[in-house]
């Protein structure tokens, strides 16, 4: 299972290259303010544990170590590998819905 990813909501952006071509990127994501987004609970760290083993027992789903950032307000899933950090499990319902509803673009 792989949910949407960190950047499903974007905006794709366009630039001309000097050579003439289109040349797409992602407009910048920022980061939630802190507080923004729902939690469902927290969890006290443990060693060994890392960011994707901690989303895919929260949240079911390894590739979404991006979403448990968010909530904790770090730039980085690895931030929140640390022994003893509590880190807040975000709510049901806080993923982003991709244009088209798939992801696809």
């Amino acid at each position: 299972m792989t949910g949407p990813g960190r950047y499903a909501t974007s905006t794709v952006l366009t630039t001309t290259g000097t050579d003439g071509r289109t040349i797409f990127y992602l407009a910048r994501r920022f980061l939630p303010q802190p507080g923004a987004l729902s939690t469902a609970g927290t969890l006290q760290v443990s060693a060994g544990q890392r960011d994707d083993l901690i989303a895919a027992v929260t949240l079911g789903d390894a590739t979404m170590s991006w979403l448990l950032a968010d909530t904790n307000a770090v730039q980085r899933p690895s931030e929140l590998g640390r022994p003893g950090r509590m880190i807040s499990i975000p709510a049901s319902g806080q993923l982003p819905i991709p244009a088209g509803g798939n992801g696809a673009r």
